[in-house]
């Protein structure tokens, strides 16, 4: 990699305020070529737990500071992620594997969540109640829950850190990360910049481990953490779950999705077709929110499905570095081998392939983007969370027919609905049991939009003033003796 500030490739772990030297790494390797990006230190149990030991130290000093402090500092990281956005994005490609284009747009996200949460961490505010009597006053009072430990995932490995960090330090929470070790570099380079923005020693710590389980159980385990967010699979996240019941600590999980992309026959085909692009190949289809399952109305399902695979076969596929790619590697040969598996299996159960539905000519861990008609809701690429390049096309007739398919899942992160009918658009958007409904829209993240699932994914929202509340306690002051 050839950055402009090679200070940003940084391969130890960084715990209060210094870079660790570790005994053993493990490699972090480009999916586009399988080639070795570097050699990480890999932190080991009692370096995670000195890290929760520096985070709960620092954690009267980050609280008592002032809202505008911690703003300042905030800003300033904030800035410094702007200042770096091209290497940072570079970071990503090579690492993750995803578009140049993609990783300028992931940082961009990355940069509004601190943006947004350094101002609104100056708006935590409080209430008076009315007393039942007069001799009293009743005041309610909002603190940070102290040190927040947090798992975050390969797909995007720069915002969904910030989319955690920035709320929980512009309230005044510590914080340990323990980025996925498919993409620790992106982690690293943040923590390089928020030392360089100022923030104090302890306050943001990155331990980048190849011992996720034994990292996992301390996090969740451990009586110094006073808040554990997660963002992966849905299965991980029982289990994760589960585990923080023996300190009953506070949890947000964002787990996984299964989101319908409904297209009513009174849609604008052309802005469907647009939307099904930006949201189901963006990421070479790894993405929570990504669309799973398009259902179409049946006296338009030729017409969407014709546009669909014209617009589907323009797609560049190559490595993210290359100009003009649309659609990069998957993550894995096991991540290209589950998406495969699950295209055969479906056409075996009667799918048919309107265009893809094998890996690339390129090799690797590319994959063909893919359409897949006559597909049914019990098939199992429509049961299955996808992650990867592959749109299953399913008809349905009427409004009734098309919420019932959409909400049969355990899932309920995202949906989709292009339709004209103010009515027709109310009735659906209130009838899916979704934690988030785009309605003739397919790009969801907004860092003052409220983010988060219902059903089995997750708990919680990030982003938004909703967001701030996962890192506060509500406290209840009675003063009593106030009558003279």
């Amino acid at each position: 990699m050839n950055l402009q500030f090679p200070e940003l490739m940084r391969t130890q772990p960084y715990v209060d305020g210094r870079w660790v030297q570790c005994g053993r790494s493990f490699a972090v390797n480009n999916p586009a070529d399988g080639g070795k990006v570097a050699d990480v230190g890999d932190a080991d149990v009692p370096l995670a737990e000195s890290a929760l030991e520096a985070a709960a130290a620092a954690f009267p000093a980050w609280r008592d500071r002032t809202a505008a402090e911690r703003c300042r500092l905030l800003h300033r990281w904030c800035e410094l992620i702007v200042e770096h956005q091209e290497d940072l994005a570079l970071i990503i490609t090579t690492e993750q594997g995803k578009p140049l284009a993609e990783a300028r747009a992931e940082l961009a996200n990355a940069w509004a969540f601190v943006e947004w949460f350094a101002e609104e961490g100056k708006r935590v505010y409080g209430e008076t109640i009315p007393a039942p009597g007069t001799d009293r006053r009743i005041v309610v009072i909002r603190q940070p829950v102290g040190v927040v430990a947090a798992l975050t995932p390969w797909n995007f490995p720069s915002s969904m850190i910030t989319r955690k960090a920035a709320p929980a330090l512009a309230v005044g929470c510590t914080f340990v990360l323990r980025p996925a070790s498919a993409t620790p570099l992106s982690a690293l380079a943040l923590a390089k910049l928020a030392d360089m923005a100022g923030i104090p020693a302890g306050v943001f710590n990155v331990v980048p481990s190849s011992a996720s389980q034994a990292i996992g159980r301390l996090f969740t385990e451990s009586p110094r953490v006073a808040k554990f967010s997660f963002t992966g699979s849905t299965a991980v996240g029982r289990e994760l779950m589960a585990r923080c019941a023996s300190t009953v600590k506070r949890v947000s999980l964002e787990l996984g999705g299964n989101a319908p992309f409904l297209v009513f026959d009174d849609a604008d085909l052309d802005a469907a077709v647009a939307g099904a692009m930006a949201s189901k190949y963006r990421n070479a289809g790894q993405t929570c929110i990504c669309a799973n399952r398009f259902f179409v109305q049946r006296s338009v399902q030729d017409a969407f499905a014709d546009r669909l695979a014209a617009a589907v076969k323009a797609l560049k596929v190559g490595p993210g570095t290359a100009a003009g790619v649309d659609i990069g590697p998957l993550i894995s040969t096991e991540a290209l081998q589950d998406v495969d598996a699950l295209v055969r299996q479906s056409v075996a159960a009667g799918a048919t392939l309107v265009c893809g539905g094998r890996p690339h000519a390129l090799g690797g861990t590319f994959y063909e983007p893919t359409i897949l008609k006559g597909v049914s809701n019990d098939m199992p690429i429509a049961v299955n969370e996808i992650f990867g390049p592959v749109s299953p096309l399913i008809v349905f007739d009427t409004e009734a027919e098309a919420v019932q398919l959409a909400n049969d899942t355990p899932y309920g992160l995202a949906s989709y609905c292009y339709a004209r009918d103010i009515g027709r658009i109310w009735r659906v958007a209130e009838g899916l049991e979704y934690g988030m409904v785009g309605i003739n829209e397919a790009v969801l993240t907004n860092a003052s939009a409220p983010f988060g699932g219902v059903k089995q994914s997750g708990l919680g929202r990030e982003g938004s003033r909703y967001g701030l509340d996962e890192y506060l306690e509500i406290k209840y002051l009675c003063l009593g003796g106030m009558q003279q």
